[in-house]
């Protein structure tokens, strides 16, 4: 992925205009931020806004969701 200033593009995702980025907290501790752009979505740490972003693709977001919802990334003994 290739990170200009004001936005990231990758190959074969397009490019995520962080400029345009409007981030909401998935959570009560803001650690997690997400926002929609378009048809991407991004994903970074809302206590580093300054530090990488995850972009998804549509599909992927909706893969990533449903397996958080079916446990999937659920620690062994948690």
């Amino acid at each position: 992925m290739n990170e200009q200033r004001g936005s990231i593009t990758h190959p074969s995702k397009g490019r995520f205009d962080l400029s345009r980025a409007v981030w909401r907290s998935a959570g009560d501790d803001d650690r997690v931020q997400v926002a929609f752009v378009d048809d991407l979505i991004g994903m970074r740490d809302g206590q580093d806004p300054d530090g990488p972003v995850l972009v998804f693709t549509e599909a992927e977001w909706h893969a990533f969701t449903a397996g958080a919802r079916a446990g999937e990334f659920h620690l062994p003994g948690n």
